[in-house]
């Protein structure tokens, strides 16, 4: 009876001991594998964060880029109605002004024909 007290005693022990190593090991197991998942995690969250920032950074530079051209654009296409319209008016000015002497020219013509009837009528 003593043999079998003193065999179930170290079975016992024995299965515990290795229970509570296998145990104990699967816990730092699992606790590696936590450490580890909140080390990526934590680094994949900064790898956003800088991602996104560079997004921002390169959109808004894109934005000013953009703007700026647009503001140039905008500015050469008013400087260039500008020169237009003022070459425009200078043309319009200049067909006036030709128009006006053509008329006098003609009016001084017909004035000049019909004295010339006139005193050639007055003269028969």
């Amino acid at each position: 009876m003593k043999k079998l007290i003193l065999s179930a005693a170290l079975l016992l022990a024995i299965g515990v001991t290795f229970t509570s190593c296998r145990d104990e090991k699967k816990a730092e197991d699992v606790e590696n594998s936590i450490e580890n998942a909140a080390e990526a995690t934590g680094d994949a969250l900064e790898d956003a964060a800088e991602a996104t920032e560079e997004a921002v950074e390169d959109a808004t530079e894109a934005t000013g880029d953009a703007l700026e051209d647009a503001a140039n654009a905008t500015e050469d296409a008013l400087e260039d109605a500008g020169d237009a319209a003022e070459e425009a008016v200078d043309k319009a000015g200049d067909a006036v002004n030709n128009a006006a002497d053509k008329t006098k020219e003609a009016a001084d013509k017909a004035a000049k024909a019909a004295k010339d009837k006139v005193d050639e009528l007055k003269a028969h």
